[in-house]
């Protein structure tokens, strides 16, 4: 059943501490900062983060595992020049890293929302990556077995909502909101814009509402200029 949350925090007061979290974006773009804050400020800790990275500067997710919030990080780019707050905490101990290649991040976490109990693929075959994994020769060619990424929790962003939950994303901030919205067994969406039921044209539709059981406006987004793109 979808709510319509009359705000952030009211929206994230559901997560828990030790909670599998999927969160959105690639780097800043299609991050839903405004509930990564409201998830810091409800204070639950000991949290398991599924993201593309670790983190930009001090702000959003950099914020929360800064806070010391993240117990483990499940991402494809841990360090990047901005990425200090990550960098502190995991040459203190403090947070652990598994590192997964961005494409089989990205298929884990679809996996998980499509039912399959796992793939079999050839990136990171031979590798440490490997370590530990079933692997196989198919047709001649080295394959890592592995397994779906499923999360209590999914935070994404989109542009756009109808009174059903149906979404429409800007751009690249569509990112990994799709298949991490259809990966979590509650999934809590910030947007800048509700619209009516039939307002948003079906073929621009991207996550469908069945998806989605939470839905909060946060404001426009900000951008040189209005989109004239249906859907974006």
């Amino acid at each position: 059943m979808l709510t319509v949350h009359d705000n952030a925090d009211q929206a994230v007061s559901g997560i828990n501490d030790d909670a599998i979290v999927l969160i959105g974006g690639f780097g800043k773009a299609g991050q839903p900062v405004e509930l990564i804050e409201a998830l810091l400020r409800r204070g639950s800790r000991n949290l398991t983060v599924v993201s593309n990275n670790a983190g930009n500067g001090t702000d959003g997710l950099a914020a929360l595992i800064g806070a010391g919030r993240v117990a483990k990080i499940i991402c494809s780019f841990p360090r990047q020049s901005d990425s200090k707050l990550f960098d502190a905490k995991y040459r203190a101990g403090e947070i652990e890293l598994e590192l997964v290649p961005q494409g089989n991040l990205a298929e884990r976490i679809r996996s998980a929302g499509a039912g399959i109990g796992g793939f079999f693929t050839p990136t990171g075959y031979g590798t440490i990556l490997a370590a530990g994994k079933e692997t196989r020769i198919i047709g001649g060619r080295g394959f890592v077995l592995e397994s779906p990424i499923r999360a209590d929790f999914a935070l994404i962003k989109a542009l756009k909502a109808d009174a059903v939950g149906n979404l429409v994303y800007r751009k690249t901030a569509r990112n990994f909101g799709p298949v991490m919205a259809s990966a979590a067994t509650c999934t809590i969406v910030q947007v800048s814009e509700m619209v009516e039921t039939g307002d948003l044209d079906p073929e621009n539709i991207v996550t469908p509402g069945i998806f989605v059981n939470g839905i909060v406006v946060v404001g426009p987004s900000v951008r040189s200029k209005p989109s004239t793109e249906p859907g974006l």
